[in-house]
């Protein structure tokens, strides 16, 4: 067992603080990519990295670091992380849990005196949630150099503002280019976000891959037309055939025996009236598998439907691809080190999935990278029910310090 353990208290209570940063008098906690809400909490986290004696950098993309360069330290870091970003009415651990007990593991070093002979930093990651703009991952996406900061900062957000405008405003608009730090490896600690963890008694997730996403736009024009006087066979109904696609997407997943999953999240009608044929619907698709071939099959079944829908009901149907990105599989070596310090603390573990997208896929394009998780209640994330255990949460982040010891000390 390693003979150093993090600050519980320090970690825990940093967590509960900033969980208030961006509550509403309505109790909601929102903290937009680069909104004012999000300033609040991006200048905690730099106040808190710069009270730890770390050097805070930020890019251009708006990434945050805190860098703690010791005496005989060299060569790539060790990169440690997460996002500070929420979805609406969000709860206080996604992501947040990550950039904190990342901090948090730096200075347990730091007040250790041990001399690691890599730096090590801990990042903050620019919309890594992707309500506000689109794509998520948006950060670490650019770090890894996925997308080209320009296009990135002259993002349309939602609410019509743009995002290189945004960081400017709030005083995060940094001048390191994306990518400045290459990392030797990178380790991002979350908690689960589903009821694996929970459902099996088991304290830690060693992630070992990470589900490929595919995100389409879809939109179906048919005829407006009265409700009452349009017999049915006679009908363009645009949002009878975004039904059908629904229902298509849920059949289709629970008759297979793969963990494909399937989502229709947002949907609107126009003209949207109860007494009116819709004559458009539109509405996304989320697909998500570990497999990249069988995602191939699933757009290119959802593909077929489409045509064929179209056909049948006598409506036009196009589609707008929103966001790839391939299944990710992580480095081996730190899955295996994130299962024996699990081990050697005495806390069960089993390798496991993520379903979510996190920012570790995008710095795995081009560092060794890996995942630890901690189990969700019920399983329940995005809400403010979402809740883990204080004993959790400190037992994933002695896993993460004793990993990063692993990592970061000579020899290593």
């Amino acid at each position: 067992m390693s003979s150093i353990s993090i600050d519980s208290e320090r970690l825990l209570g940093r967590i509960r603080s900033l969980g208030e940063i961006g509550r509403g008098i309505d109790g909601q906690l929102i903290r937009l990519a680069a909104s004012d809400t999000e300033k609040l909490g991006r200048d905690q986290f730099v106040t808190w990295a710069r009270a730890s004696g770390l050097d805070v950098a930020i890019d251009r993309i708006g990434n945050v670091f805190g860098i703690w360069k010791s005496e005989g330290s060299d060569g790539e870091p060790i990169l440690l992380g997460s996002h500070i970003d929420t979805v609406i009415n969000a709860g206080i651990f996604d992501g947040c849990y990550g950039v904190l007990a990342g901090l948090e593991v730096i200075v347990t070093l730091k007040e250790a005196g041990l001399l690691p002979s890599r730096p090590i930093v801990v990042a903050a990651f620019t919309n890594e949630e992707g309500v506000r703009y689109a794509p998520d991952m948006m950060g670490s996406l650019v770090y890894s150099g996925g997308l080209e900061v320009e296009d990135a900062l002259s993002t349309v957000g939602t609410d019509g503002s743009i995002l290189g405008e945004e960081l400017a405003r709030i005083g995060y608009a940094g001048d390191r280019q994306p990518g400045f730090l290459k990392p030797h490896a990178y380790i991002e600690l979350h908690i689960e976000q589903g009821p694996v963890l929970e459902r099996e008694g088991i304290q830690i997730g060693a992630v070992e891959n990470l589900q490929g996403i595919s995100w389409q736009k879809v939109t179906i024009t048919g005829d407006a037309n009265h409700a009452g006087t349009t017999p049915i066979s006679m009908r363009r109904d645009a949002g009878y055939a975004a039904a059908r696609v629904v229902t298509f997407l849920r059949d289709r997943a629970k008759a297979s025996n793969t963990p494909t999953v399937a989502t229709v999240g947002c949907m609107q009608f126009a003209p949207n009236a109860i007494n009116v044929i819709p004559s458009r619907a539109t509405f996304t698709i989320d697909l998500r598998d570990p497999d990249e071939d069988r995602l191939q099959q699933e757009e290119a079944a959802l593909a077929a439907f489409l045509e064929i829908l179209g056909q049948e009901e006598s409506v036009t149907i196009d589609v707008e691809r929103m966001a790839r990105f391939e299944p990710v599989k992580f480095d081996d070596g730190i899955v295996t080190k994130i299962e024996t310090a699990a081990a050697s603390r005495g806390l069960t573990t089993r390798r496991m999935t993520s379903g979510a997208g996190h920012d570790a896929q995008m710095i795995a394009r081009i560092a060794p990278s890996a995942m630890i998780f901690v189990p969700s209640q019920a399983g329940i994330s995005h809400n403010p029910k979402e809740y883990t255990p204080d004993a959790d949460l400190i037992a994933g982040a002695n896993v993460l310090l004793d990993v990063v010891q692993a990592l970061a000390m000579r020899g290593q």
